[in-house]
């Protein structure tokens, strides 16, 4: 015979696991302090700029003819 298990404690076990899972989401999405953020704009902001600078043309001007 099978054991006896309630639905409910079920439901709020399942409801308790999927929120503590979107939590540690949020705490790797948003859990860094505020330092460390400008510190990765900065840098991509660079590479990007570092990036754009070996252009041979310009993103306004068309195909050199």
């Amino acid at each position: 015979m099978g054991e006896i298990v309630n639905l409910r404690q079920v439901r709020k076990d399942r409801a308790r696991a999927e929120a503590d899972a979107q939590a540690e989401a949020n705490r790797i999405a948003f859990g860094r302090p505020k330092k460390a953020k400008t510190l990765q704009q900065k840098r991509k902001a660079l590479e990007e700029s570092r990036h754009e600078g070996h252009r041979l043309e310009g993103p306004e001007d068309g195909p050199a003819e």
